[in-house]
């Protein structure tokens, strides 16, 4: 069975005649520009963990009182926007597989409604995801680089007018691109917003690994033991490191995916680029699954907590 995968809608360059289209396709028909054959229960797998992992994290942040603060409420967001493409991949995948063994039989206006709400619920997702990522690099630059301002700056009304406006832009967001998801102006939107995304945390983590250079630095010449603040510091780079790496691994293609639609829909190498489409959203699942890795478990507390969530150790 071929996977009918998310975010279908983005799958193929509307911006060309079908002509052309046609020719791009026979030229880029051979090798590997066949694409790639992703089975669903793939899909499904990765769902199940992301949505495991995601959930856990949610519910140790809520057990814990200590944990109630603006940076594990991000973290918490984070989460559950990751835990939102589990779901919405789950959920799409699960109502195809019915429809096609024609256990479920619907009208098709119906079905073309159901799928056009789910990749909305999928775009809000991705889009959040996003959100939450730059916004847990800048809470950790201001942890860094202002602590002792740090409950000053990050007050939890901040936090929770922050949360709820990147919420409300998501879901915003997405019913436009859902509605006009034709319209290049609309993708050229997306990609710059994931640029700057991108350009954000890269600028942030040079900041903070040439903080932790000049720590690393202090400490050799002048034989001190590290602080609790240079600790934090590296931690911090190391963790942007990881960051940066799966953020461009993951994201990337999809992406690139999206450029190569508005630039360049009928030329071969698009095309044959096209191909793998599912793999990009493969790769998308797959940071869902690394994000708790990333942000939580980082975390002795929270891995604690994650412990008793486990063990039933309320």
């Amino acid at each position: 069975m071929s996977t009918l995968a998310p975010l279908r809608l983005l799958r193929e360059p509307w911006n060309a005649s079908e002509g052309n289209q046609s020719n791009a396709v026979f030229g880029a028909s051979s090798g590997w520009c066949q694409g790639l054959d992703i089975p669903s229960e793939l899909f499904l797998a990765l769902g199940l963990v992301s949505l495991v992992e995601n959930l856990l994290v949610v519910a140790a942040i809520l057990k814990n009182r200590n944990l109630h603060s603006p940076t594990y409420y991000f973290i918490c967001c984070l989460a559950v926007s990751d835990m939102l493409v589990s779901i919405s991949n789950l959920a799409e995948m699960l109502f195809m597989l019915l429809l096609e063994h024609g256990v479920l039989v619907m009208r098709p206006s119906i079905v073309r409604h159901m799928d056009s709400v789910i990749d909305m619920l999928i775009c809000s997702s991705v889009v959040s995801s996003l959100s939450f990522l730059g916004v847990i690099a800048v809470d950790r630059y201001i942890t860094i680089f202002y602590a002792l301002r740090y409950h000053s700056i990050m007050t939890l009304q901040r936090a929770v007018v922050t949360m709820a406006s990147i919420w409300l832009a998501s879901t915003v967001s997405s019913t436009v691109l859902i509605t006009y998801y034709r319209s290049n102006t609309i993708l050229l939107c997306l990609i710059g917003f994931f640029l700057f995304m991108l350009v954000l945390m890269l600028v942030l983590y040079i900041h903070m690994f040439a903080l932790a250079r000049h720590h690393l630095h202090s400490i050799s010449s002048q034989q001190k033991p590290p602080t609790a603040h240079r600790g934090g510091s590296l931690k911090g780079a190391v963790t942007l490191t990881i960051l940066l790496g799966v953020f461009f691994i993951c994201w990337g293609p999809f992406f690139f995916h999206l450029i190569l639609i508005v630039t360049c829909p009928t030329n071969p190498f698009c095309t044959c680029f096209f191909s793998y489409f599912n793999l990009f959203l493969i790769l998308i699942i797959c940071n869902s699954v690394i994000d708790p890795l990333i942000y939580a478990f980082r975390s002795q507390e929270l891995r604690r907590t994650l412990r008793e969530v486990v063990t039933c150790s309320w």
